[in-house]
């Protein structure tokens, strides 16, 4: 009966969530209370379950953003990222995807997008351009340029917790070339595609011209500070293999230093308001959902199906955690399916898979990437969707369904080759 029980508490809020009727945060706490009332498990065991080391890397990368993000210096580089290709519609597109990537890989997505797309929607509403391209180019650069990287995507960031011996520097080893390879291609055909209806107005972008981007730059010592502890957080990042500090440790450390160095500029009870609370407070509801089908033994028999399903080969594993990932990712938001993957990963080691790394880079491909599917694929999505509403320029669900399958799949057979190729082959021979 407990069994049952935490299954349809689990597919109850999972359904809640998907369908966004409801608060997302609210519903997985929820659902986290709902198995503590059916006796699933006690208030110890739920708080165990809880990734504390995920969700203090993401309140201290939100902190570090808040801060920064007060100095302008975002809003300044957008402005003169559209100086730069002086107003021109196509190289706008391909900029726009171009800093939404490395933004998402070095920020993470959610972020990004939250700084980007207001400016971004200012400056395609004063050249007169159709927001749409811009819009989907943003979300597709965002889950693309964030599967790269540990931080960059939020199941990137679960994964990178839940595997001690994967770094900052792993991800960008592992997931950088197809990365690099899915952008390429992916963005090549937008830019093929929206290039005839994106028309250039001279008049126009020489107002764009005339803007000074520095009018929304405060330069000052919160400036310094906020860019040279940013560097200094991401370089740790980078380096915490060789001066053996953890990933939660470096951010943590970067966040309370740019607190303390900021304090007589920047309230800290105003930085700890625009912290994504809801966010931080879906990931604990989200532990505390899968912790429960890992109590009631429902992880471990996915685990058993996963083996049956391959017969343990694990070319037909990967195979399997990628297109399963992508696929479901597509519908559903990527962030509670990497929760409950997670644990039957971990599991299929107890199976005679010993080497599971292959089906991690699987799973972080299929997920990431997956987002790009539809609008509810990825939080970067809703978030994107949600901003282009409030400016009137709202993405219609089956519109960006109609940009986003073809891109899924696209990104999912160039991830297959890739895996094939420099994971697989050695377990054919």
């Amino acid at each position: 009966m407990t069994t049952v029980l935490a299954l349809l508490i689990f597919v109850a809020s999972y359904v809640l969530i998907m369908t966004e009727k409801l608060n997302r945060a609210l519903v997985a706490i929820a659902g986290g209370v709902l198995l503590l009332m059916a006796n699933v498990y006690e208030w110890e065991q739920a708080f165990g379950f809880i990734d504390w080391e995920t969700v203090a890397l993401l309140f201290s990368m939100m902190v570090l953003v808040s801060i920064t993000k007060k100095t302008g210096i975002f809003t300044y580089m957008a402005i003169r990222l559209a100086q730069v290709v002086r107003g021109r519609p196509v190289p706008l597109l391909f900029m726009t995807a171009l800093f939404t990537a490395v933004g998402s890989a070095f920020l993470d997505n959610v972020t990004t997008v939250l700084l980007f797309v207001p400016v971004l929607l200012s400056l395609v509403d004063r050249l007169k351009l159709p927001a749409f391209p811009y819009l989907i180019t943003t979300i597709f650069s965002s889950n693309i340029g964030g599967t790269a990287t540990l931080i960059g995507d939020p199941p990137n960031i679960m994964i990178g917790q839940a595997v001690d011996h994967f770094s900052f520097v792993s991800f960008l080893y592992h997931l950088g070339p197809v990365v690099l390879i899915i952008f390429t291609v992916v963005i090549s055909g937008i830019l093929l595609l929206f290039r005839k209806g994106l028309v250039y107005n001279k008049a126009l972008a020489e107002e764009l011209m005339q803007m000074d981007a520095k009018e929304h730059l405060t330069i000052s010592r919160l400036l310094i500070q906020s860019i040279s502890v940013m560097v200094l957080t991401i370089a740790g990042f980078m380096l915490h293999p060789f001066i053996h500090m953890d990933i939660t440790t470096i951010a943590v450390s970067g966040a309370l230093l740019l607190l303390f160095l900021s304090e007589k500029e920047v309230e800290v009870e105003h930085v700890f308001q625009e912290v994504e609370w809801v966010t931080l407070f879906f990931f604990i509801g989200l532990f505390m959902l899968v912790g429960g089908l890992e109590t009631v033994g429902i992880i471990d028999e996915l685990a058993r199906g996963m083996v049956w399903i391959s017969g343990g080969d694990m070319p037909i594993t990967a195979t399997v955690m990628l297109w399963s990932a992508g696929l479901l990712s597509g519908v559903v938001d990527n962030i509670p399916f990497v929760a409950a993957m997670i644990p039957v990963v971990q599991e299929l080691q107890g199976y005679g898979m010993m080497d599971v790394d292959p089906v991690w880079w699987s799973l972080a491909l299929g997920a990431c990437l997956g987002g790009n599917g539809t609008l509810v694929g990825a939080s970067a999505n809703v978030v994107v969707a949600g901003l282009a509403a409030s400016h009137n320029q709202p993405i219609p669900f089956l519109k960006f369904s109609f940009y986003g399958v073809p891109v899924l799949f696209l990104s999912l057979i160039i991830s297959s080759i890739y895996i094939w190729v420099r994971y697989l082959l050695p377990f054919l021979s």
